[in-house]
């Protein structure tokens, strides 16, 4: 009798175990239904953001590049309430672009942002969701993109009919409020 009272013990301990991984949810209960993302393209040594869809009371961003690295450094742009609306934007890159943001963190001078490999953009802007970009596809990839494309992340190269198409079905624009 002992015998057998280990194994079913075993099993029924296995079976617990499987059932409590199997109904956890990973997804954070405050994520968005869709992914999210923003359009980034580089022209002429120059980073460009197109949010996809217009963007109302944004008051800052923050542009983490290198996230979690040693070389991760950010710039912060911002603007007093209410806001601004944005839809485009250039980020970075010689000359310094115009914004409708003021810079207050500056990327460090000696800092090329051509070298390094991700990007992260926040706003600050009521309903807002963060976008993400790999650097060195942008760089390899704008070129060959006609210049209203922009890489909205996992969803590939976007022509504005493409994105007017696909949000809210595919994925969500950083500004468009989650469906759910």
């Amino acid at each position: 009798m002992a015998a057998t009272a280990k194994p079913t013990r075993l099993a029924r301990a296995t079976t617990l175990l499987a059932l409590l991984i199997s109904s956890c949810d990973t997804k954070a209960p405050f994520a968005p239904s869709l992914p999210t993302a923003a359009g980034f393209r580089v022209d002429n040594g120059i980073l460009k953001l197109w949010t996809g869809t217009p963007c109302n009371n944004v008051t800052g961003i923050t542009l983490t590049l290198d996230s979690g690295t040693p070389q991760s450094t950010d710039q912060t742009w911002s603007t007093p309430h209410p806001g601004v609306s944005l839809e485009h934007m250039p980020l970075l890159g010689a000359p310094t672009p115009s914004t409708p943001l003021e810079v207050r963190t500056p990327l460090p001078t000696t800092y090329d942002w051509t070298k390094a490999t991700t990007l992260t953009l926040y706003l600050t802007a009521p309903n807002t969701h963060a976008a993400r970009a790999d650097i060195p596809q942008l760089l390899r990839e704008s070129p060959q993109h006609p210049p209203d494309a922009y890489l909205f992340g996992a969803q590939g190269w976007l022509t504005p009919a493409d994105v007017t198409r696909e949000n809210q079905k595919t994925f969500l624009t950083i500004c468009t409020p989650d469906p759910k």
